[in-house]
């Protein structure tokens, strides 16, 4: 695919990272295909890898923050110099036509904010039937493992992220969706499935569940949180 080398809107894509030193050359290496126009920012939170020495050499904007992916979004927000930001996980690759696509929807002022549809780098059943739900807007079914692309001004008008270490997306889309209408693009990215696979896909999923349904309870983030490692046993 051709490298778009003018599209009419500046994206900013932002990277939180923590030991990503494995998932992040691939990451940056697709936005690259995308448009060379576009700026891309690796937020780190304190990796002890080669995550940040990586991020140099391919010639990105680092910056260093807290560990949190609230906290880090949030900083990457506010040295980007896009019109349209895209919220990006590490692990996680943008199709090859997200330009055209980010594009045409940004092109109306109607547009504020949208969410790519989720696929998995690993074939199962219940990964496809977890991917499908990916499509349509709801406090379930949309995460910020899809990529969340939105106006700069937009979000800062709804207060960014919570500095939250989890459900930050969350509670974004929650602000969002009392304001506009969030947009389901057409196309999917392309995320890790190692959390599931490490710690069995119907496991891991029963407990995104319960961890869902604690935070809508009023479960604080930081004990979600808390949990959530102790789990993922890091």
């Amino acid at each position: 695919m051709a490298v778009v080398k003018n599209p009419f809107m500046k994206l900013s894509v932002i990277i939180p990272t923590f030991q990503e030193e494995k998932a992040l050359p691939d990451c940056i290496r697709r936005v690259r295909l995308l448009s060379s126009g576009t700026e891309i920012i690796v937020v780190d939170g304190g990796s002890t890898d080669a995550t940040i020495d990586i991020a140099r050499r391919e010639g990105i904007i680092v910056c260093n923050s807290p560990r949190g992916r609230g906290i880090q979004l949030n900083a990457g927000a506010r040295h980007a110099a896009g019109d349209v930001l895209l919220f990006l996980h590490a692990d996680t690759l943008v199709p090859l036509d997200a330009i055209a696509i980010l594009e045409e929807y940004f092109h109306s002022e109607n547009t504020q904010i949208g969410t790519f549809r989720l696929a998995f780098d690993a074939k199962h059943p219940l990964l496809t039937f977890y991917s499908f739900w990916t499509r349509f807007d709801s406090v379930f079914t949309s995460f910020g493992d899809q990529g969340i692309a939105m106006r700069s001004a937009f979000f800062h008008h709804i207060g960014g992220f919570p500095d939250w270490p989890l459900f930050e997306d969350v509670l974004l889309l929650q602000r969002a969706r009392r304001r506009t209408q969030i947009h389901s693009f057409p196309s999917c990215v392309t995320t890790s499935a190692r959390r599931f696979l490490d710690q069995g896909i119907l496991r891991r999923q029963i407990h995104n569940g319960i961890a869902m349904m604690e935070y809508l309870l009023g479960v604080s983030p930081e004990h979600l949180a808390s949990q959530y490692e102790r789990e993922r046993g890091t």
